[in-house]
């Protein structure tokens, strides 16, 4: 008796909500750690271009979350970069939160 491969042809394929979520989140990321790292080569000091940066990551933040969420009710579509991408804009958030906290407290 032959045993079947196993394979499995499907036409499901990944949410490009989902992909571009997760781009916006490594771009949200990389932008606020370039922020922080451009602020400690300036001796704690912040500029405008640290201000408008972490401004600009915010925004790609809220879209990226906004599209990991919606990307979620799309059917028969992979969920690998949905989930991937709310958890990356997800941790940004955190990353920026614990900025604006140590911030909040440095004398």
């Amino acid at each position: 008796m032959l045993k079947s491969k196993g394979f499995i042809f499907t036409n499901k394929e990944h949410t490009k909500a989902g992909i571009m979520s997760t781009i916006l989140g490594i771009l949200a990321s990389a932008t606020l750690g370039i922020a922080v790292y451009q602020s400690y080569l300036n001796g704690g000091g912040t500029s405008e271009r640290h201000t408008a940066a972490a401004l600009l990551a915010v925004v790609f933040m809220v879209v990226g979350m906004g599209l990991g969420v919606w990307s979620t009710i799309e059917k028969e579509k992979y969920k690998l970069f949905t989930v991937l991408g709310i958890f990356v804009n997800a941790l940004a958030f955190g990353m920026l939160s614990l900025i604006l906290y140590a911030g909040a407290y440095v004398e």
